[in-house]
């Protein structure tokens, strides 16, 4: 799509005439990649600087007639496979990353797994409306934990995972849910492996979370000695929560790039999961291990007896729930002993899984290649330092201890929009209060970023439309304040770098260029008007190179996590701000690049969001998520 950029960007005309700067991701140049990952920091330094801007893969590898060329021939690290992965999926102005680019609504994969055979216990749902003030979700120690109970849980998965209502269209129904999805396809499956409870099960167990049914499947018993084994670090009233991703559900729409939204979705569940915590006074806590052979292990994922022809899970990571307390449990850190989580696969199983697809159109190996290449083998030690990250004082100016929406309302209320009406601003004070949300604190305790153990690798390239007080323009937010200076000289270098006079002092936000850019946001989301019609649009710049070498290829994703996870923060401010926002998957990679001058391939953009007014869709109609709300209104799935 050829967009007319405005004058005020002269050195943004190119973008809107195509991008032509397709080469060969060449052996060579991942060869010195592979040199730089053995290489003493001192000579990292100097071989990074010449050897890592790798060019794009060739555009036969973006076509859907190979969908079964491999990413790399030879012996290749993980860390080669990932660079290959993500340069083949990039989407240009002159092609899109490998899909199947229809839909083929025969095979369209089912959005709920179910184990048949497992005994479902079906949480109550309460008609009590819950009057918790959404800013209080924030304050440490303002809610008073919760008991663990069959309640509590309840509300712990309704505001993490559940549908929140149903919508319909001339005899057409979906469902929506409290964690967003790429295409509403939704990947992502939860789990949880609970200690005895009354209402629940009389011993330790393993559960899969129905959505549909507001339900957990009980899958397996575990021994209470490994119970034990596995909980003994932690405070009681602890339990476990994991997370999987079926690969397919995205792969069916989207081709080779879904193992990108897959991340995405984790990273929006992480999210979710650590703020329904916080609704119940509890926190939540990813490890940073354990392996994905010991997570598959416990959650039953390689159990082939129980999936047979059923499309099959891939494990995402591990989180403790706890109730809160001023600092961390110490075992998170040591994380759970791999042992015991191979010993968990030794009680009864129960339940197959259903197939969602009756076939499936095309295969995506490189999706296969890329989850083995990110497959956490042992845990990563995280150790970081954040000291010199802001207070919340300094973030806010003052800090917020007022709203007017309850933290249920803008959970379950939360939307995507479809689109925005060009028209509606926002006041710089609710600006930065939102980009204020998406910033750890020097105290660890701002939540979600509580619940990671690293410090922020995802980065804020913002086209700003519409913020009362603010001049438009491309502005940047460094979410860690060590990495400002890495900022300024990675992008362009006649960038302003002003500070916006009545920012924050904590806030690491400037000015880069002023002027119109809606249609240059538009143009590089795909010629997707949504990224400049609302009061503003950002793109995600992960530091990626450095976060690869860092900790190694299975980190890959968690820089989708940590993108989703700000995209979720955004999504609940939006709702309380009275406004709307959504994710914006598709952009085009290196264009984006390009309107912040960043030419190496350090740095990559990860996610687009955008938020501002909503225009809402009136011809639809939109029906309770559940039973109990629904009255006697019939299942909307069964047709009429």
């Amino acid at each position: 799509m050829a967009t007319t950029v405005p004058p005020r960007f002269p050195w943004t005309q190119r973008l809107t005439a195509g991008w032509e700067s397709d080469g060969v991701c060449s052996l060579r140049a991942l060869r010195r990649w592979k040199r730089y990952l053995s290489a003493t920091p001192d000579d990292a330094e100097t071989i990074v600087s010449h050897s890592l801007r790798l060019p794009v893969m060739p555009a036969l590898s973006g076509s859907p007639e190979s969908p079964g060329k491999k990413l790399l021939e030879g012996d290749d690290t993980p860390e080669e496979v990932v660079v290959a992965y993500h340069e083949r999926t990039k989407h240009h102005y002159h092609r899109y990353a490998a899909s199947l680019g229809q839909m083929d609504w025969a095979t369209q994969p089912d959005p709920f797994r179910r184990y048949e055979g497992a005994q479902l216990i079906r949480f109550p749902l309460s008609d009590t409306r819950r009057t918790l003030p959404y800013w209080k979700i924030y304050v440490p120690g303002s809610v008073a934990p919760m008991p663990l109970s069959i309640d509590s849980l309840s509300i712990f998965f309704r505001y993490a995972l559940s549908l929140t209502a149903w919508k319909r269209f001339q005899g057409t129904t979906w469902s929506l849910r409290a964690n967003p999805s790429s295409g509403n396809l939704h990947p992502t499956e939860g789990y949880a492996v609970l200690p005895a409870l009354d209402g629940v099960h009389d011993r330790p167990a393993s559960y899969h979370y129905a959505p549909k049914e507001h339900g957990l499947e009980r899958r397996a018993d575990l021994d209470l000695t490994v119970w034990s084994a596995l909980m003994a670090a932690f405070p009681k009233s602890s339990f476990l929560v994991g997370l999987s991703s079926i690969p397919w559900r995205e792969a069916w729409k989207y081709g080779e790039r879904a193992f990108r939204y897959c991340q995405h979705d984790v990273g929006h569940a992480v999210a979710t999961m650590r703020i329904s915590a916080a609704a119940l006074g509890w926190r939540l806590f990813l490890f940073s291990g354990p392996s994905d052979a010991g997570m598959t292990k416990l959650l039953g994922l390689d159990r082939d007896a129980d999936y047979g022809h059923a499309e099959r899970e891939h494990p995402d990571l591990i989180a403790l729930v706890t109730p809160a307390g001023p600092d961390g449990p110490h075992g998170v850190s040591r994380g759970l002993p791999e042992e015991t989580l191979r010993q968990a696969e030794a009680g009864p199983w129960y339940g197959k899984a259903n197939a969602l697809s009756p076939a499936h159109g095309v295969d995506w190996p490189v999706i296969e290649e890329v989850v083995r290449a990110t497959c956490r083998q042992s845990k990563t030690p995280t150790s970081e330092d954040f000291s010199r990250f802001a207070s919340e004082e300094e973030l806010f100016g003052a800090p917020v201890r007022s709203g007017s929406l309850s933290a249920e309302k803008v959970i379950l209320g939360r939307r995507s929009a479809v689109s925005m009406d060009g028209t509606t601003s926002i006041s710089a004070e609710a600006f930065f209060r939102m980009l204020a949300r998406l910033v750890p604190t020097s105290d660890r305790r701002s939540m979600p970023w509580d619940a990671i153990p690293w410090k922020p690798r995802i980065h804020l390239g913002l086209f700003v439309h519409r913020v009362r007080g603010l001049p438009p323009g491309l502005y940047a937010l460094a979410r860690d304040p060590d990495k400002v200076e890495t900022l300024r000289a990675v992008l362009r270098g006649d960038f302003l770098w002003q500070r916006p006079p009545t920012c924050p002092s904590g806030l690491h936000l400037y000015l880069l260029k002023e002027g119109d850019c809606h249609a240059l946001a538009a143009s590089v989301s795909c010629g997707q008007d949504i990224a400049g019609d609302g009061a503003f649009s950002l793109g995600m710049i992960a530091d990626y190179m450095d976060s690869l070498i860092t900790y190694g290829a299975a980190f890959y994703r968690n820089l989708f996590w940590e993108a989703g996870m700000v995209g979720q923060v955004l999504y609940l401010e939006a709702e309380e701000a009275g406004i709307r926002s959504t994710g914006i998957g598709c952009y085009f990679d290196d264009p984006v690049h390009e309107v912040f001058g960043i030419v190496s391939r350090d740095w990559q953009s990860f996610y687009h969001f955008t938020v501002g007014g909503p225009v809402e869709d009136v011809r639809l109609t939109t029906l309770p998520a559940y039973g109990p709300e629904r009255g006697n209104l019939p299942d909307p799935t069964v047709p009429r």
